[in-house]
């Protein structure tokens, strides 16, 4: 039986930092940009943020702060 490293999730962002993300957040819009910030309350920061409708981008918001109590999940974008 093979055991892997137990990963925090604020480990997992610490390692996603300077790369590019998809944000989901309540209400169902997601986001992708760079993550170049968190918090332990998973306030996020994200640089060259755009908000998307399927894979395509619908409007381009530079830097944004994301609240971390509006976030659904956060995924590499490839």
């Amino acid at each position: 039986m093979i055991f892997m490293s137990a990963q925090r999730p604020l480990d997992v962002l610490n390692r996603a930092l300077g790369s590019s993300v998809l944000v989901s957040l309540k209400g169902g819009r997601e986001l992708r940009g760079k993550l170049s910030g968190f918090d332990v309350h998973v306030n996020l920061v994200l640089e060259d943020a755009e908000e998307l409708h399927g894979n395509e981008s619908v409007k381009r918001y530079g830097t944004m702060i994301i609240r971390g109590d509006s976030v659904v999940f956060i995924s590499p974008a490839g």
